[in-house]
């Protein structure tokens, strides 16, 4: 999978009956289904069920199960409420009979109001930084398999890492992280909602590794499991994907294997387009089990 156009296809589920969607899934480096690829499919489900005129502003969900990538995502969609302004879904994913996965979304149409927004933090623009396929390729004979399979995957997307880790220091780093990322080819025209879950799908991204960054100097992708827990998503303005999201991250806490990031995602232009929070499984794993 290559393209933006792949992308979409990929979370453009078939619908089987009302409410009732099945999806397939995309190797992206881990034996396991992307989390963000089953965000962005159940945010594609539960907007099928919605009026035209509402766009959904957060979701909240947790990741049960690992998914399974040789298997169909079966997505039943509960119809909450639909009120004056809101539309309330909740969207569970099924393998084989049991749950993986399940979000709650809210959808509201649009309404004029009050607004503000955080600075976007003063940065090395991506003309200026190396790629992920960049680091690979200078690192690729020494980096291990591991971490090679995951950062030459296949993917839509293109990452520029504006602070630099050496994977080869044994050093703790600060607990925060900004990163470009851009879509490649990317369709004219897209509607809001597929640009919502394209979006949602990107954020699963550097979520965990931000929240390790602090015990660099012990964990690495070798030694500690890492997984997704829970994935929380506010959209705040129109995102611009013909350019490149500065995804600014930040990890206040670790703690009983639990890592706690929280980011703000910003157009180059400085507009803050949305706020994600994570909690993630990172793990020590004990020789000999």
């Amino acid at each position: 999978m290559k393209t933006t156009q792949e992308l979409i296809e990929l979370i453009s589920l078939k619908k089987l009956e009302e409410n009732l969607f099945e999806g397939e899934s995309s190797f992206m480096g881990s034996p396991n289904v992307f989390g963000g690829q089953v965000v962005s499919q159940a945010l594609y489900a539960a907007y099928q069920t919605v009026p035209a005129d509402r766009l959904c502003h957060s979701l909240h969900s947790y990741f049960i199960l690992p998914g399974n990538l040789e298997i169909p995502i079966y997505y039943e969609v509960d119809n909450l409420r639909d009120g004056g302004s809101f539309s309330t879904r909740v969207v569970t994913a099924k393998q084989e009979n049991e749950a993986i996965f399940v979000m709650t979304c809210s959808f509201q149409t649009k309404q004029e109001g009050y607004e503000h927004q955080e600075d976007m933090p003063i940065v090395k623009q991506p003309e200026e930084l190396m790629s992920w396929n960049d680091i690979a390729e200078q690192f690729g004979t020494i980096l291990p398999k591991s971490i090679m399979r995951f950062v030459l995957a296949e993917r839509p997307l293109d990452f520029k890492p504006i602070e630099f880790i050496n994977p080869f220091e044994k050093k703790d780093y600060d607990n925060f992280s900004n990163v470009w990322l851009t879509f490649h080819d990317v369709p004219d025209n897209l509607p809001l909602p597929v640009i919502h879950q394209l979006i949602a799908y990107s954020s699963d991204y550097n979520l965990l590794s931000t929240a390790i960054k602090p015990h660099a100097s012990k964990a690495n992708f070798g030694n500690t499991q890492m997984a997704s827990l829970d994935h929380s998503l506010w959209f705040h303005r129109t995102p611009n994907l013909q350019d490149w999201i500065l995804v600014s991250n930040e990890s206040p806490s670790a703690k009983d294997t639990r890592g706690f990031t929280r980011g703000n995602l910003f157009n180059r232009s400085g507009e803050l387009i949305c706020s994600v929070s994570q909690e993630g499984l990172i793990r020590p794993i004990q020789k000999g089990k």
